[in-house]
């Protein structure tokens, strides 16, 4: 078994790949690797997309490499299991309201909307560690329970249009997505690679996912 963790010029993917590959040695989980060929992209049996920086950049970033968004959507409509992290996973939604009105994969309906505390005094961009609340029954989040906290570097947030799609919330200020999933994909607006034994344990669990 293969997980990829793709690489298209977003960030630093060390952190990630480490992680990943922690825990697929631990559960005997095959290999992690990180690549950009869309070929060893459509031949994984799962997929991370990891994202740092603006929606648009890092739409436009992975859009740059031929072929390389086709393979990722292929993927997705094979059914195997397909993990976005941060703008990775914001770039699921149907739209992106950052910085202008982009347009995301449409895999998840709903729109990536700025972050706006009911208390002023909270900064934005979000950065720390929360608690997770509202964590739906998905196999990813096994073991996970509300309280248990992850870490968070973002000023936007996925909305999904379905309740259903919405995994878990943290409060910061109001309600905010901490994560979301449709059928084979699952979003994490946290970092799982730096969210220490929580992170590492969803890393785990998607590890053995199946949809």
């Amino acid at each position: 078994m293969t997980t990829v963790i793709v690489d298209y010029n977003s960030g630093n993917l060390r952190s990630a790949e480490k992680s990943f590959q922690r825990m697929a040695v631990e559960l005997d989980a095959g290999d992690v690797i990180v690549s950009a060929d869309p070929d060893v992209v459509r031949c994984a049996d799962r997929v991370v997309l990891p994202g740092v920086g603006a929606f648009a950049d890092c739409r436009r970033e992975l859009g740059a490499i031929d072929g390389l968004f086709g393979a990722c959507e292929e993927h997705v409509k094979s059914g195997k299991p397909f993990m976005g992290i941060c703008v990775g996973m914001q770039m699921m939604a149907t739209w992106g309201r950052e910085h202008g009105r982009h347009k995301g994969f449409d895999w998840i309906k709903g729109e990536v909307v700025k972050l706006a505390p009911d208390d002023k005094t909270l900064k934005i961009p979000h950065m720390g560690w929360n608690a997770l609340d509202n964590i739906a029954g998905h196999p990813v989040f096994d073991g996970i329970v509300k309280g248990d906290h992850v870490y968070f570097v973002h000023g936007y947030h996925l909305m999904p249009e379905n309740a259903d799609d919405l995994l878990a919330t943290v409060d910061y200020g109001g309600m905010i997505s901490a994560a979301v999933g449709h059928d084979n994909i699952i979003g994490t607006q946290f970092h799982p690679e730096k969210s220490q034994s929580t992170g590492l344990r969803l890393i785990g669990n998607f590890l053995q996912w199946k949809p």
